[in-house]
């Protein structure tokens, strides 16, 4: 048995310590916002975040995050952070498919949290690593910013 602490809440599950987070999250428990992709860590529509830190769950054995805080997209707007990162998503109409949609969000909340203020080249390295099929990383940029004026108390615009 396994115990894990996801979006505030615990949860004991029987699984193997190898299974990949992913798979713990979407099929033991139920949080299907989190979206598989690759299953090699290199589109990013898995990434959840552990301890605060964006991590890709695809990889993540289910054994290595016990004892921490997971959040998933679920989740992720009960944070002032993540809330006005929601909030500039919807303004700025970001996803066009929404797959990535989830990663992309976690990605950005990580961001605004190591760098409140992130400049468009702190922003493209930040998102390099979540893949947008649709193309609409200038929306995603835009709504990045947006989020970040909001933090600072300079509203929406």
């Amino acid at each position: 048995m396994i115990s894990l602490d996801v979006n505030g809440k615990k949860y004991d599950v029987e699984v193997s310590p190898d299974e990949p987070l992913l798979w713990v999250i979407r099929e033991h428990l139920g949080f299907t916002g989190t979206k598989y992709g690759c299953g090699i860590s290199m589109c990013g529509a898995c990434t959840v975040h552990v301890n605060g830190e964006a991590v890709r769950s695809c990889i993540t054995p289910v054994s290595s995050v016990v004892g921490k805080k997971i959040v998933t997209i679920e989740g992720i707007g009960t944070t002032k952070v993540g809330k006005a990162i929601q909030d500039a998503w919807i303004t700025d109409d970001v996803p066009q498919c929404g797959y990535c949609q989830s990663g992309q969000i976690m990605e950005a909340v990580a961001l605004l949290k190591r760098n409140p203020k992130p400049n468009d080249s702190d922003i493209d390295g930040a998102m390099s690593g979540i893949l947008c099929r649709c193309g609409t990383y200038q929306r995603i940029r835009r709504a990045i910013h947006r989020a970040a004026k909001m933090m600072a108390g300079g509203g929406e615009k």
